[in-house]
């Protein structure tokens, strides 16, 4: 695998760990900041145990791409960190029409879909 493809596999999974520590230990402020979440839904327990979910969820995402990359054994890492950048590139159209924010797709597509093309060119 490239070392350009590396760099930008890197950057969706540091990514995707940084989405982690905000939903699951940042304040309601930053998380009204960040996400544009009102205080009200904020002040819901249900609402914090569910982007604590999905904090989670987020984390498995950077953590397997990371071990993909670096972990795997060579004949398995393309196929392991294009797996999880795809993993991505879903979660990241699928929370921009169900929040109909185009927002998310530019700010967490957009570095995976280069790290998709660059692990298909430079494969």
């Amino acid at each position: 695998m490239s070392i350009f493809s590396t760099i930008l596999a890197s950057l969706v999974a540091l990514e995707a760990l940084y989405i982690m520590q905000l939903e699951m230990f940042a304040s309601k402020k930053k998380l009204e900041n960040v996400f544009g979440l009102s205080k009200e839904y904020l002040s819901m327990e249900e609402a914090r145990v569910s982007m604590k979910n999905q904090g989670l969820y987020n984390g498995f995402i950077g953590v397997g791409l990371l071990f993909s990359r670096f972990f795997f054994p060579v004949n398995s890492q393309f196929i392991g960190t294009t797996m999880f950048v795809i993993f991505v590139i879903i979660a990241a159209i699928y929370g921009w029409l169900s929040a109909k924010n185009i927002k998310i797709l530019l700010l967490q597509g957009t570095p995976a879909i280069l790290a998709l093309l660059s692990l298909i060119i430079f494969k």
